[in-house]
């Protein structure tokens, strides 16, 4: 009992270490949860081995046994964006500050019986997070005074942060099937700056930009199955719908429908096939559905004010990701692994302006991991990940107010991570 009380006081922790974080791979989620998925390209939903149920598949928890991970990761994203041939002097490129992110990450697990076990995983996406410097453009071109390149004064950027803490449930229904809930307690963080060039656009043009941060909260679920078919093939599928947050008040203006900005829904399906009693190979397919939360979804280009109901969002389709992953056990001491994950752009060339303070373009991620058994209670697990540079290109939403003349925009991103984490089985 003291080890779980000393646990559960671990949680604000993490959760203010996360609050600062910043993790950008499929869209603004993370390619993995749990430093074992992460080194296998985020393929997670019909494995056992871990504590991230509540992130992963909540159903796991009836199998995961006894055991607290905690670990972090060094996120690196590289962010660039540019305007080329605008005969209007709005040509720039920058590149954004803050290119080193700790992100926590953080599960128990516990079995009540042998029916039952329970835990709660403490994670978060974000990734929405850059910050911009101004004076590219020259004094004139937008204004009196040298501005940014969306035409604002000072710095451009938005910081978005999701923390989501999960208390999970998993029941077997037999020895070889599982169901499991995870209730998901979001809380929501976001600013931004250097966007006053779009308050003449909006219903409510004093929230739209450089009010500090804001809060937004909600409650949501995540469910899960999984089931063991034979002794060497493991089925997996969760599934989260959409969740209700609270508004961003003081970003009204800029948010559709007065400052909403739900979590979109979200599922996994996913084996795990034990080829051999040394290599077992994992393959998830994801769903993320961008274009069913309007402030993400809409598109740029819609004929309304900024904040209101039908306003313009990010123009984010839905992301389809395949994640596959190999894990081999080389010896009692040491297990590898490797991974790819690749899916689809959420980012379409209409919409690049709006994205240059959210170029959520990676497409592919290379990883590799490993875990060393430091004695039968303890492991040391490590992940690295690789996502090589994509971009984005589509004509400047300025042409439409500036005669054709504003010209072509870019925006850009690569990305690495490398992280450890530390298991304890008791």
């Amino acid at each position: 009992m003291t080890k779980l009380r000393n646990t559960f006081r671990l949680i604000p922790v993490l959760a203010l270490l996360a609050a600062g974080s910043a993790n950008a791979t499929n869209g603004y989620f993370p390619h993995g949860y749990g430093m074992k998925a992460k080194g296998m390209g985020g393929a997670s939903v019909a494995s056992t081995d871990n504590a991230f149920g509540g992130a992963n598949n909540p159903a796991a928890s009836a199998w995961a046994g006894n055991r607290f991970d905690a670990g972090i990761d060094i996120f690196m994203p590289v962010r660039s964006v540019e305007r080329s041939g605008s005969a209007a002097g709005l040509n720039g490129a920058v590149e954004s500050d803050g290119k080193s992110f700790l992100v926590p990450e953080l599960g128990y697990n516990r079995v009540i019986n042998n029916k039952m076990g329970i835990g709660v995983t403490v994670y978060g996406n974000g990734g929405m997070n850059t910050d911009f410097a101004g004076g590219q453009i020259p004094a004139g071109s937008c204004g009196p005074a040298a501005a940014n390149l969306l035409c604002g004064s000072g710095k451009v950027g938005i910081d978005m942060m999701q923390l989501i803490v999960a208390p999970t449930l998993g029941y077997k229904l037999s020895d070889a099937h599982s169901v499991g809930v995870s209730p998901l307690i979001i809380h929501q963080r976001f600013k931004a700056d250097g966007l006053q060039m779009f308050s003449s656009m909006s219903a409510s043009p004093a929230n739209v930009s450089s009010n500090g941060y804001d809060t937004s909260n909600g409650v949501g679920v995540r469910l899960g199955y999984l089931g063991k078919l034979g002794s060497d093939l493991t089925v997996g599928a969760s599934f989260s719908p959409r969740t209700k947050m609270s508004k961003f008040s003081k970003y009204a203006g800029l948010f559709a429908d007065s400052g909403s900005f739900d979590i979109p829904a979200n599922y996994t399906l996913g084996v795990n096939w034990q080829a051999s009693s040394a290599l077992s190979v994992a393959v998830d397919y994801e769903r993320i559905q961008y274009s069913g939360v309007k402030s993400v979804g809409s598109p740029s280009t819609n004929a309304a004010p900024l904040g209101s109901a039908g306003g313009p969002g990010f123009g984010w389709a839905d992301v389809n990701v395949w994640k596959i992953g190999a894990q081999w056990q080389m010896n009692p001491k040491w297990v590898l692994r490797a991974g790819f994950n690749v899916g689809s752009n959420p980012v379409q060339s209409r919409d690049v302006t709006f994205n240059m303070v959210a170029p959520g373009v990676i497409t592919k991620q290379y990883t590799i991991g490993g875990t060393y058994a430091m004695s039968p209670s303890t492991e040391l697990s490590f992940a690295y990940m690789l996502a090589p540079s994509n971009s984005v290109s589509g004509s400047s939403l300025f042409n439409g107010f500036m005669g054709g003349m504003a010209g072509n925009e870019t925006v850009r991103m690569k990305q690495s991570s490398l992280g450890v984490a530390m298991s304890f089985k008791f």
